[in-house]
Formats: C-alpha cells, structure tokens, sequence
C-alpha cells in the first residue's frame, strides 16, 4: 500500500451525540492507518488487524477494538473511492469497507465463502469501566467487577445470538471520563457476541460466521463514539432505526386501530378459573381497576363470549394465547394450540441439515417452518381459519408465541427450504397481517427491536434471562408443574430464586433501560408470563419499583384465590400506575440517570419532561424520598409518591 496521503470527501455528523452542526472532513490514509471521522471525534483503522482507536475531540484517545482474532494475513492495497475506503485480505478471502457515515464509522467485511471472523474485540482498553448489553431490559455490568468475572454470574464464557438472545442487535461500553462507545451490528443474523473474562476483566468478542447459503456474507458494523451514559449505545440505536425507517409509534399504531389505546395504563394478566369468566371480570371492576389486558391459555376452557363483551365493556383487552410454531396430531397433542390438521402435523416440519425433523417444543411433535405455512396460505386458508376460530368469542387482541423472539430456523426441506432471514421476514409479514388486516392488538415474547412495527405489546421483553433460570424452571418440585388444571403450579407456586440468579435478574445496580431508551413510545414491554409478580415474592418490591420507574406494566396471573390474596394491592399498584402510564406512555424515554454513587437511586424521564420518575431502591432515605418508594411528577402537577410493600 501507497504511504501516501489518500482523501475523499465525506461527512461527518455529531447529530446523534452533541449540538454541533455537521461538518465536511476526510477520510485519510497514513500508510497502515485509516482514519475516518465520526461525531465527537476520529476513529482509526489499523488495515494489518482490524484494530480500531477513538481520538475524541477533546484530546481523549482509547481503544475501540483490539485486533481481529486469528492472522489475517497482509492486506491488499487501499484505494478510496466516492466515500469509501475498500481493501482485501485474499489469503482469508475477505473484503473490507470502511466509511463515514451518520456520524459513525462503518465497517462491512465480505466473505463469499464459508468462514469466520472473530471481530470486534471490545472492552479490552484499561479506561473501560461498564459493558452494556440489552438482554432483556438491558443490564450494564462492571467489566473489573469480581463477582461479574466469576462463574457465580454465569456470564463469562458464555455468548448470546444476535439475532435471537438479544433483543436488540448492539452493546455499549463506557470509559472513564464520560466517554463511551456504541457497537450496533445491522447484519445481526449469524452474528454471536461472546462474553469473555481475561486477567479479571470483562469483554466481549463478537463473531461473525459467513455463509452464502444463509445470506450472511455480508458483515457490517457500526462504531459511535458517546458520552459514557449507561444508555447511550441504546440512544445511538434508536438514532439509528429512526433513520433507517424502522420505529413505528404508538400514536400511528392507534391511529390505525383504535382498541391500542386500551393497553394505555393497563396491567397484563394471564387468567385461570374464575378470573377468565364474566364473574372474574366484575371482581376486577369492583377493586377499581378499568384498565387490564386479560389473556387466557388456550386449553379447553377459553374466556367465553359472555366474559368478553363484560370485559370490553369495562374497557379492558382481552386476548388468546397462541402459537404457530409447534405442531402435533391433534390425535394426541398436548394442547389445542398444538394441534394442526393434516398435512401440516406431517409435511410442514422444519428439517435439518440431514433431512431429519426438527423435533418441537418440549421434545413433542415439530416446530412448524413458516415458509411451509406461507405457501400454504393462499390455498389452504390455516392461519386465517386459525385466527377465526380463535377470535370467535369476541376477542379483540392476540398473543403470538414465539413469532417476534426467534428461535430462527434454516429449513433444509426440498419442498419448503428457508434460510434464518427468510423466517424472520415471514414472521413480520404474518405479525403484520394480525395487526393489519385483521385489526387485532398484537403481541409476542420478548419482541426483538425488528418487530416493533408490527407489535403493540411484548411479554418477556422486560427479563434480563440468566440462562440458568430454564434449568429451574425444569424442576418441577420446585419450580411447579402443569397441575392443578385451574391453577397450575408453574404459574402460580411461589418461588426463591437462588441468590446469584437473583443478583444477574434483578439486582437495581445492574439493570438499564436500554429497551425502554429505544422503544418505549412503540412497544409497551412487560415481563414474561411465567414469571409473574406473585412468582417471585422476594423480589416483588423490586419489580413494581422498577416497573413504575421504566413506565412500563406489570404481568400478573389471576385466579380466585389469587384475586383474594393480592387484589387489593394491585389495584393500588395499577391505580398508580394508570396516570403515569396515560401521560408518557406515547412518549420517549428521554434520559435516565443514576443519583447515588451505589447506583441505588435512579432517575427516568420522558418527552420533554412529560413525566419524571425517581426511584429510591436503597435502604435509606435520599433527598426526601424515603427507602424503597418511587416519586412520580407529571409535568405542571403535583408529586405522587408510592411505597410498594412486596408480598
């Protein structure tokens, strides 16, 4: 490569991050140095290893990515050309693109055969002080953190699917000194961020595996530099889908449908025995409650017609559960929702790479290929007959398992083959027709940010998983089994979470509302249905903190004796709730901050001060607020204080 000077125009913006206009610079090139500008500053490529530097404006200089993992071998010659700096590393067959743009820089590296690539390495620059990561809600974690670092956490030595175990296709790290950086991937799908823990420390390495035949070999990166917050990679996130086209409001998804606006200041439940029946109904209206969403499972029993028109005459959602992706014959299916008429239960299975069927939820029957479905359509009328059948009683919403979260298949059958990013697309164009067409208040489990524009609602979206929670939920004595029918255990069986579990979950010093920083004015988000609030009555006072201080809803399970025990308290809860909610819930999160250096207590606002939220997670007393309540102000009105008592 030539050491001479090499530049182009190119522009560099500081829109996502600080006031200042936007300003024309360069790309240059100094011998193996690439530097490309971004808002707030400069990054810097080293073309030999893929090692990248920040140089911010005031002077600051770190680390952004340690080298790509394994020799690259010596790269080709740079030529720069309409904006864009390109290079080959032919022994590896990659090709490599760098640019300015939207104030970040972008990285493509394109491979057209199968490989791998081990890239960006981040969090390894000594100033790193948080890793940001949106598992669920979000957690940010001290990367020099002991406990983070052991095996205790159960993060180190483990990594999450871009695509399917985040919600959101990013991370973020904050420096030392009120600096930071973003990391968003836009080719999210054969992406895998691996958590690492060397010499005490935490950081990740991201992989990439390439791959003609799922689409993948294009591999793009983008880098921000930030001020440090612990949601400013979210902030650079949302700047992101807002300019690509890809947030869908609130107000435009009411503004199509009107029965949206009933999810504003509602609590979500899932309901059992009495409570799914008109009776449950009027009991929930005599607490004062007139706003819920109220689900049922679809067992033998669903909420019948008489329940239904009480409920939306209370003002209330009312929803099935249901799945489109496991099938069983209906001769012997575990439940209703699987069952599927044939050919689908035979012919319309996901198979593998060597043509066997991918066996189905809980080792029975098959997960369902949506391209199979897709093309059945047409003819054969399954989803639409489905949705009918299932809406019959009057129902107005609708929750789609799995659709919105992954799992994403490859399907390997001759007769219906689909790669990862062909199921994600069917998923969107089906969620898209509930919500559309069939004018039905859509959720779905843990929604990934892709599916915001098809969704009102998200369960499990709120859950910072620690994988080792399935374990437990596996073991019935513990956890609670299917039984029995009118109450199953494993909704409604109290249970301790074990205390490092506990800490990954729901500790306050470790949670941030990323998900919330990109999307609350789009996709109201709770937490999982199985783990309701009565579930975990150890960290019920946390939980209903956390809610009131995000804006978002609590998930509950309802039945009669539930109702008797707790009623009362979530009808105070909800009724607390319900104003905040109807004022910020078409709003923005705006900023979020932590007041006490032990992070205990914490700040949110939306819009443009719509609503402020603080919440005193501690022990004591701060500025006023006593010890575990929360603090609400809309905007021109008085404070509301509330101090939830837990179970």
């Amino acid at each position: 490569m030539s050491a001479a000077l090499l530049t182009v125009g190119a522009l560099g913006t500081t829109a996502a991050f600080g006031t200042g206009k936007p300003e024309t610079r360069h790309i240059e090139a100094h011998g193996t140095q690439l530097s490309v500008p971004v808002a707030g500053g400069r990054a810097t490529v080293d073309i030999t290893s893929l090692a990248v530097r920040a140089r911010a404006d005031d002077g600051r200089t770190w680390q952004l990515s340690a080298p790509a993992s394994g020799d690259l071998g010596a790269p080709g010659e740079v030529t720069v050309r309409g904006g864009k700096a390109s290079w080959r590393y032919g022994d590896r067959g990659l090709t490599v693109t760098a640019s300015a743009r939207d104030g970040r820089l972008a990285v493509t590296v394109r491979s057209a055969r199968q490989a791998n690539l081990t890239w960006p390495v981040s969090g390894m620059d000594r100033s790193t002080q948080e890793l940001q990561i949106p598992r669920g809600e979000g957690l940010s974690v001290p990367v020099g953190d002991r406990w983070w670092n052991s095996a205790s956490a159960g993060l180190a030595g483990t990594g999450a699917d871009m695509a399917e175990g985040l919600t959101m296709p990013f991370w973020g790290t904050s420096q030392s000194g009120r600096h930071g950086a973003s990391y968003l991937v836009e080719s999210d799908i054969g992406t895998t961020l691996n958590f690492v823990s060397a010499g005490g420390r935490l950081h990740t390495e991201a992989e990439h595996a390439f791959s003609p035949q799922q689409a993948t070999e294009n591999y793009t990166v983008t880098f921000a530099l930030t001020d440090g917050s612990p949601v400013a990679a979210a902030r650079d996130y949302r700047a992101w889908l807002q300019g690509h086209g890809g947030i869908t409001t609130l107000r435009q998804k009411i503004d199509r449908n009107p029965e949206v606006a009933k999810l504003v200041g509602a609590f979500h439940a899932y309901t059992w025995g009495q409570a799914r029946t008109a009776e449950g109904v009027r009991r929930l209206r005599d607490l004062g409650i007139d706003r819920m969403w109220l689900g049922y499972d679809s067992d033998t029993n669903p909420m019948d017609r008489k329940a239904t028109r009480l409920a939306q005459q209370a003002g209330y959602l009312v929803g099935p559960y249901d799945s489109w992706a496991n099938a069983q014959d209906p001769a012997s299916a575990d439940s209703p929702v699987s069952a599927w008429p044939a050919p689908v239960w035979q012919d319309a299975c996901v198979r593998g790479a060597n043509g066997a069927i991918v066996t189905g939820f809980g080792g029975r029957g098959c997960y369902v290929s949506s391209e199979a479905l897709r093309r059945a359509e047409p003819s054969r009328h399954y989803l639409a007959d489905r949705t009918r059948q299932m809406t019959a009683n009057g129902a107005t919403s609708y929750f789609l398992d799995v659709d919105a979260a992954g799992e994403l298949f490859t399907d390997h059958s001759p007769a219906h083959p689909m790669t990862k990013a062909q199921d994600r697309h069917n998923r969107v164009q089906r969620m898209g027709w509930l919500s559309g067409d069939r004018r039905l208040v859509l959720g779905s489990e843990s929604a990934g940010s892709w599916a915001n524009g098809v969704l009102s609602f998200s369960h499990g979206s709120g859950t910072p998983v620690d994988d080792r929670l399935w374990k437990l939920e596996k073991d019935r004595p513990t956890w609670g089994g299917y039984t029995p029918a009118g109450a199953p255990a494993i909704f409604f069986k109290p249970v301790r979470l074990p205390s490092d579990v506990a800490k990954t979950m729901y500790d306050p010093r470790y949670r941030v509302p990323l998900y919330q920083t990109v999307l609350h004015d789009s996709v109201i988000s709770t937490e999982r249905w199985e783990l309701s609030w009565s579930k975990l009555p150890d960290q019920s006072r946390t939980r209903a903190l956390l809610a009131m201080l995000y804006n978002v809803p609590l998930n509950l399970v309802l039945d009669q004796d539930e109702l008797d025990r707790h009623g009362k308290q979530i009808a105070q809860l909800q009724k607390y709730f319900e104003p905040l909610h109807k004022a910020a819930a078409t709003q923005p999160m705006t900023d979020f901050r932590r007041l006490t250096d032990d992070r205990l207590v914490q700040r949110t606002t939306f819009g443009d001060g719509v609503l402020t939220v603080t919440a005193n997670f501690s022990a004591r007393t701060h500025d006023g607020l006593p010890a575990r309540c929360v603090d609400a102000v809309i905007k021109g009105g008085a404070r509301h204080r509330l101090c939830p008592t837990g179970l």
